[in-house]
């Protein structure tokens, strides 16, 4: 018989090498899956993690794409992580990323074809209300009804999604589009535009902004007083309660910090990368961003190692369909492995399994006492009948 069992105290030094451990069995699983498929694993491991950075052929390219692809799954993820560690559950992150680029996206689009170096801020300031607003709704039917947030901000992602399906077929449209359900490309509108700073780098305001986020999270984690009442609401909610923390003040500004994030996530996207808001605009960062919050331990630092690599992973499942014929689901598979065996590896950190070799036999002893199976080394004193796997 197996029983799970809380260990008395997890390992930090375990706990520190799980993210490690986590990559590695993804890429032994992984291999068995291309395997399966018919593709050689080694070859397409390495054109997942090697070939987007050293390849002399594809590199010039990939390189720069890989902070393109890593600053808007940062930036979520860094919002997730206030809430995550203070118990607040975040899921719709991706409605939140695709309300800020419809806000910050109309809002430019309201003043086309006005030019100034006012237009792409007020578009920045809008996403970032758009994706708080549309977080905050979680928000207060958790503190007016205590309804679960997991459930409401999951759905709302979808409720998200068919508003901008309705408004990319209705008044967002592009009047010069020949009916496709699109914007007007923001590539095309030079004050909304959010072009690369340093041609071939990669590099546009979100990246930077990005990098600023990194910086600040980590100072208010670390030395802000709302960053102390986050780890003491995560650590225990009575002594957060008895420390006088407001539990739904926490709530919304939890949510709320992890929306505005997300929806500047989004409008760096749509005014950047994406260039247009279409019905393929949603492109999973916010799902993503939570494999890469919890993946980089929750804090900044390790997001931001967290998000390069799984922007790695988006880079390389590229060429790998393009250079393999692997199937893009397969590519899912593979990323979302890498949340699976994170969570398995926690799970193991914090419990063990023990087992059982045999049930206690019934020896009519009197009660109140009770004879002990054999154990993995033999029966004795202190023995319990029980090993740790």
């Amino acid at each position: 018989m197996l029983r799970l069992e809380p260990r008395p105290e997890p390992s930090r030094r375990m706990l520190a090498l799980t993210p490690f451990a986590a990559v590695l069995l993804t890429m032994l699983a992984g291999g068995f899956l291309f395997a399966s498929l018919g593709t050689n694993p080694l070859d397409a491991i390495r054109v997942f993690f090697w070939d987007p950075l050293f390849d002399s052929t594809v590199a010039s390219y990939t390189r720069p794409q890989l902070l393109v692809k890593a600053a808007p799954l940062i930036i979520i993820a860094l919002g997730l992580s206030f809430g995550f560690r203070a118990g607040i559950w975040n899921i719709g992150a991706e409605g939140q990323f695709i309300m800020g680029a419809i806000v910050g996206g109309s809002a430019g689009l309201a003043v086309y074809p006005a030019e100034g170096v006012w237009v792409f801020p007020m578009m920045v300031a809008a996403g970032a209300l758009g994706g708080l607003l549309w977080a905050m709704i979680p928000a207060i039917l958790k503190i007016r009804f205590n309804a679960n947030e997991i459930l409401v901000s999951l759905m709302l992602v979808y409720v998200a999604f068919n508003i901008l399906a309705g408004l990319v077929t209705g008044r967002l449209r592009d009047p010069d589009g020949f009916n496709w359900p699109e914007s007007r490309n923001f590539q095309a509108y030079p004050s909304a535009h959010n072009a690369e700073l340093f041609a071939g780098t990669g590099v546009h305001v979100g990246v930077i902004v990005m990098a600023v986020l990194v910086l600040l999270c980590h100072l208010v984690l670390r030395n802000h007083i709302f960053g102390f009442h986050v780890r003491l609401a995560g650590q225990s909610r009575q002594a957060a309660r008895f420390a006088g923390i407001n539990p739904h003040v926490l709530t919304a500004l939890c949510l709320g910090l992890s929306g505005a994030f997300a929806g500047l996530a989004g409008l760096f996207e749509l005014a950047g990368p994406a260039g247009k808001l279409s019905t393929n605009f949603p492109l999973g960062y916010g799902f993503t961003a939570i494999i890469v919050a919890f993946l980089g331990r929750l804090h900044p630092i390790g997001i931001l190692l967290a998000g390069l690599l799984m922007a790695l992973t988006y880079i390389g499942g590229e060429l790998a369909q393009f250079m393999l014929n692997v199937p893009a689901a397969a590519v899912q598979v593979f990323q979302g492995m890498l949340l699976f065996f994170l969570l398995a590896v926690d799970f193991l950190v914090n419990y063990r399994i023990r087992v059982r070799l045999r049930p206690p036999e019934d020896t009519g002893a009197a009660p109140g006492t009770e004879t002990r199976g054999d154990t993995v080394n033999g029966p004795g004193p202190g023995k319990s009948g029980e090993e740790p796997a």
